[in-house]
């Protein structure tokens, strides 16, 4: 089994916070009509921003820290790598097609369409791919059960609970005042998910190293017992 670096740590605990500090500062920039509960994150990014570089350079690192953390979440599997990836690669796309200052973008639609399904289903790829029982060397456990963070009733509820909250966030594009709160709120949790996935699997490699050095200890210490045995 593969260990989780402790730089993958750091990416996944820096991801939120560059997401809130982003958008403070970023919305501390703007006119005083910007409203954080009623205006989007990506208007702070989109071509009537002030200082749009701001959001848009925290876009880009978020995106690269998902991006990253799939790259080292082996424990997950690889379709659930994939979506997490998916996610951050279209994250890093925003930049390409910014909001308009006026109307819509249908191609900034999609991109971001794209980022929101990936980054909440892919919790549930890797309780969907992972079967009860899974290899040691996958599962990072000496007992063939997945770390807690893809077990299939946390996996799944959590990608549940990001579909509410997007949901949720569609809502109030469509007719709500709320906009800004609601995508803001699914956003973090989208970014805080990454972090608790990779703090399981490195809990998880940890006891599986603990348990499988204490099984060769035990086994080393067998052929002296018994070579003590024959000598009496």
């Amino acid at each position: 089994m593969r260990a989780v670096p402790s730089w993958a740590v750091a990416v996944a605990a820096a991801a939120p916070a560059m997401l809130v500090t982003g958008w403070t500062v970023a919305g501390a920039r703007q006119p005083p009509d910007y409203d954080p509960v009623r205006d989007t994150i990506s208007e702070l990014a989109g071509e009537g921003a002030t200082d749009p570089w701001l959001m848009g350079g925290v876009l880009m690192l978020l995106g690269v820290a998902y991006v990253a953390t799939a790259a080292v979440l082996h424990a997950a599997g690889l379709a659930s790598r994939f979506l997490l990836a998916l996610g951050g690669t279209a994250t890093v796309g925003l930049l390409a097609f910014p909001r308009p200052e006026v109307g819509g973008s249908p191609a900034h639609g999609v991109v971001a369409t794209v980022a929101v399904l990936a980054l909440s289903l892919w919790p549930a790829g890797s309780a969907l791919r992972l079967p009860r029982a899974v290899r040691r060397e996958v599962a990072a456990s000496p007992t063939g059960t997945p770390p807690w963070a893809f077990r299939r009733p946390v996996a799944l509820t959590v990608t549940a609970v990001l579909l509410v909250l997007f949901g949720w966030f569609v809502m109030e594009v469509t007719g709500g005042s709320r906009t800004g709160l609601a995508e803001r709120v699914a956003a973090l949790a989208v970014a805080l998910w990454p972090l608790a996935a990779i703090l399981s699997a490195r809990r998880a490699h940890r006891h599986w190293a603990a348990t499988a050095a204490g099984t060769t200890e035990r086994a080393a210490g067998r052929p002296a017992a018994r070579s003590r045995k024959a000598d009496q």
